[in-house]
């Protein structure tokens, strides 16, 4: 997604603009603009009307405060607005004849609020303020009419309000970098463990599977050559099968923007492909029975490749861990608007008496990532010993998921 489009798809708005102004155009462009506007002009106004040279330095001295303080405003903004204000203050009692207006302070002001000093420009222009109009007061300055003292007052706040929007936007934007950052951390680590499931389902099955046929190979090496043969046999198509859903999982790591074209393309595992797993179990001296009955329904692809893999982790752990199983069943059906899968066994060992909210803490990786598939489609997956003994594994996904899938 674009990064506009992030922001209109979070906020329902554009983004604010993106442009930012260089460090030295911030920093010197204040300077010169207050420069120019307020030396070059008190010098004319000096010669103008003649003032004495006491009252013709102080003039030019007050109007080149401002422009030498902003020179310190990237390092310390609240002093400097501080000082800009004593400036226009001393520029309004001090010159008796309209001066140019002495824009430092609105730079002061804009910098400062922007700059994370937003208590020294209030302080400042506050206390700048009332301190000029009392003075005034006091030496009975017929300047400062009622007029004057609101249309000062209203052009401050304008250029407080300016500043505040400045800052306004500033926030925003950082606010959206930091949550375009966050969504992609999120999104990359999502992907890591939607990766790592995945490696773990097809390899844990893949693995105990050539195991178990390696032993009986093995056992079989010289007493029944031909068992041995068919056993070597099925090590080869779980071992080519295994290679080629690894290698496509990572081709999707390898490649930037879509499928790596040199990796293989498999079908992603669906429910067609159960009796196969339970073929290849049942290889291994397991009777497995499949009862079927969602055969009829149109399941959604999400839901059953997360049922294929809940189904071929729980028929992994049985041949791991359930010591002594002989028979197991899994039962798919479809119960009062939840596709439902049970996985039981009749073995005993680790497995049967681990529950399964203790899976994560015991190394169990196989009941976390089952449980996160369920979770991921709005489900629910439990697991522990089952009444009459065994062990058990129950995923419910909702069955709603079939209307999001057609719309």
């Amino acid at each position: 997604m674009h990064r506009h489009e992030q922001w209109s798809a979070w906020h329902g708005g554009p983004p604010p603009p993106v442009w930012r102004m260089p460090r030295w155009a911030s920093l010197w462009i204040p300077v010169i603009v207050s420069f120019v506007v307020q030396v070059p002009i008190a010098i004319a106004f000096v010669r103008w009307f003649q003032l004495s040279q006491l009252q013709g330095l102080l003039s030019v001295g007050i109007a080149l405060l401002g422009p030498l303080a902003l020179i310190g405003a990237r390092r310390f903004p609240g002093p400097v607005v501080a000082l800009t204000a004593i400036g226009a203050s001393l520029d309004l009692i001090v010159n008796e004849h309209a001066g140019p207006p002495y824009v430092a302070l609105a730079f002061g002001i804009v910098s400062a609020i922007v700059r994370n000093a937003r208590v020294w420009a209030w302080i400042s222009i506050a206390v700048a303020w009332v301190a000029t109009i009392a003075v005034a007061l006091v030496l009975g300055d017929d300047r400062f009419t009622a007029g004057r003292i609101a249309g000062t007052t209203l052009g401050i706040l304008i250029v407080v309000g300016i500043g505040e929007g400045i800052r306004g936007r500033r926030e925003r934007m950082a606010e959206f970098r930091r949550r375009v950052s966050q969504r992609r951390q999120t999104e990359v680590q999502a992907e890591r463990v939607r990766i790592a499931r995945e490696l773990h389902d097809v390899l844990a099955h893949s693995l105990s599977q050539i195991n178990v046929q390696a032993g009986v190979g093995l056992h079989l090496m010289d007493k029944q050559p031909d068992k041995a043969r068919e056993a070597l046999a099925s090590i080869k198509e779980t071992s080519k099968t295994a290679l080629d859903e690894v290698r496509t999982v990572l081709g999707v790591l390898r490649a930037e923007g879509g499928a790596d074209p040199s990796a293989p393309l498999v079908p992603e595992p669906d429910l067609a492909r159960l009796p196969g797993l339970v073929a290849s179990v049942t290889a291994q001296g397991i009777d497995v029975r499949l009862d079927d009955r969602l055969t009829a329904e149109n399941v959604p692809k999400p839901v059953q490749l997360a049922l294929y893999r809940i189904a071929q982790e729980s028929l992994t752990n049985v041949t791991r861990h359930a010591t002594g199983a002989t028979h197991a069943t899994i039962t798919l059906e479809r119960r009062e608007g939840l596709y439902r899968l049970e996985v039981r066994d009749d073995g005993t060992g680790a497995t049967t008496g681990t529950p399964s909210s203790a899976a994560p803490e015991s190394g169990g990786r196989g009941l976390l990532g089952m449980r996160e598939r369920a979770e991921l489609l709005g489900g629910h997956l439990s697991a522990g010993p089952a009444d009459g003994g065994g062990f058990a594994v129950v995923a419910e996904l909702p069955a709603s998921l079939e209307h999001q899938e057609a719309s």
